[in-house]
């Protein structure tokens, strides 16, 4: 879906894979104009143009092939690109061996438009030991085209980043694979690092020391239409919130075990555990045993009192595992129903965000929380619009599917940072490091200054000192 250009903007960019405009957000925030988006999922592609004012329904695979390659020139590349499996038959490398993935279209636009940066995000697997030759045929490929990427990807977390800079309180670890077309051979020291490692304190930011805040994201109102917990789901929640209590009290407000409490086991207590069970199975059961013979007298009263060996409780809501520390009761948390269990947490900061069936149960709320609160841990703005006939489940997973607006937003001003004795040996690289380096640290103001229907701002002129001389 190609635009023609239309104004004097300081770069072009493109969005492959765009789901609902999480990196669009980001880079028009920075004053880039739209050049080209394309998103198989017709929803998510609804939202897109909803939001951003241009079409991105579209299949890669017939936009950019070999054939033929339907994408205007621009200037940055951006896109959250699904990780297929690349072959590991042959010794062929590079993008020869990336052909049939959809890392190989997103390479055949890089090869023909030669954009003066890169960025690609995927999940923290992809550099996982189970996908070495997959990450080395990344590498391989764009240095093949001239691009200077670090062997590491940059890894970032919404929850990671301070208020300040766009951060959210979710845990949404992600990859950013970022490079910069460099046919001068222009070098750095080598190895290039990241422009974020795994771990980094930005600005001595701690989350484990500097507790984030919910609360400014919520809605104040315990009732808000789709997001109810049925009767049961609140059943389930009070008996393992007395359990909590009873433990906090026993234990004299000493924090519970970090160990998944198995009723079922304790329905065991005495048998042996079979031969052959796994190591990590084993632990648990031993563990579950000695808390019930220790509490056992109690625990026999909780279970009869709330039915949890009846058919009111599914087996997997007999599974608990406690991460919320010193919070002295389960409704003060952040939960989840997984297949595995109920899981809580303090109510800090999230986990990813996923489908619907483990969308977090906001405790103090007594409610999930809402897909307007879920946009506003993806950093989209107040105006960002769904429509009124979408279902949630269907804007939940557009959100899970989504990049968090402030990490894009970081990771392109660390990667100009960076690279800036690269880019600004061209008139449009220069343009970039001026659009970039001299906005604010955080894109939300700017977000929430955008008009709804055409959101474009008249931003002033960049300020080229931020390119620095040739």
């Amino acid at each position: 879906m190609t635009d023609t250009p239309t104004s004097t903007a300081p770069f072009r960019y493109v969005d492959l894979f765009a789901g609902i405009g999480g990196f669009a957000a980001a880079l028009r925030a920075y004053g880039g104009e739209h050049i080209y988006a394309v998103e198989i999922d017709e929803a998510a592609a609804a939202v897109y143009e909803r939001n951003w004012g241009h079409p991105a329904l579209g299949d890669i695979t017939k936009d950019a092939n070999d054939d033929q390659v339907l994408v205007d020139p621009h200037d940055v590349l951006v896109g959250g690109f699904p990780c297929q499996a690349f072959s590991k038959s042959g010794a062929q490398r590079g993008m020869e061996e990336a052909r049939g993935t959809l890392f190989f279209n997103i390479a055949k636009i890089i090869e023909k438009q030669r954009p003066s940066v890169v960025v690609l995000e995927n999940v923290r697997n992809l550099v996982g030991p189970n996908h070495e030759h997959e990450w080395q045929v990344i590498l391989d490929t764009l240095r093949g085209l001239d691009y200077r990427v670090a062997d590491e990807p940059a890894i970032l977390s919404p929850h990671m980043l301070p208020p300040d800079r766009g951060g959210r309180p979710q845990v949404r670890e992600r990859i950013f694979i970022t490079a910069t077309y460099n046919p001068s051979k222009i070098k750095k020291p080598n190895p290039i690092e990241p422009v974020v490692a795994k771990g980094e304190l930005i600005d001595g930011w701690n989350p484990k020391k500097q507790d984030w805040d919910l609360e400014p994201l919520l809605d104040d109102s315990e009732i808000i239409p789709g997001c109810e917990l049925t009767e049961a789901e609140v059943r389930w929640i009070d008996a393992w919130d007395d359990f909590v209590q009873i433990m906090y009290e026993r234990r004299e407000g000493a924090r519970l075990p970090g160990f998944p409490f198995w009723a079922d086991s304790w329905k065991d207590y005495g048998e042996p555990i079979p031969p052959g069970t796994p190591a990590w199975k084993r632990s648990h059961l031993e563990k579950n045993y000695a808390f019930y013979k220790a509490h056992r007298g109690i625990l026999d009263k909780w279970a009869e009192r709330h039915g949890v060996f009846t058919a009111a409780f599914p087996a997997s809501r007999r599974k608990f595992e406690w991460q919320a520390q010193d919070t002295p009761r389960l409704w003060d948390t952040v939960m989840h129903f997984r297949p595995s269990g109920i899981r809580a947490k303090r109510p800090t900061y999230l986990p990813a965000l996923v489908a619907i069936t483990q969308t977090s149960i906001i405790g103090p709320r007594r409610r999930r929380i809402s897909p307007r609160e879920t946009a506003r841990l993806q950093g989209l703005p107040e105006w960002f619009d769904f429509s009124t006939n979408r279902r949630d489940a269907e804007t939940y997973k557009q959100l899970g599917n989504g990049v968090n607006v402030g990490a894009v937003w970081y990771i392109l001003r660390k990667h100009v940072e960076r690279d800036r004795d690269i880019l600004r040996t061209t008139p449009e690289g220069r343009q970039l490091i001026a659009a970039v380096l001299s906005a604010p640290r955080s894109p939300d103001a700017i977000l929430e200054r955008m008009d709804p229907f055409t959101p474009t701002l008249d931003l002033e002129e960049p300020a080229l000192a931020a390119v620095g001389s040739d």
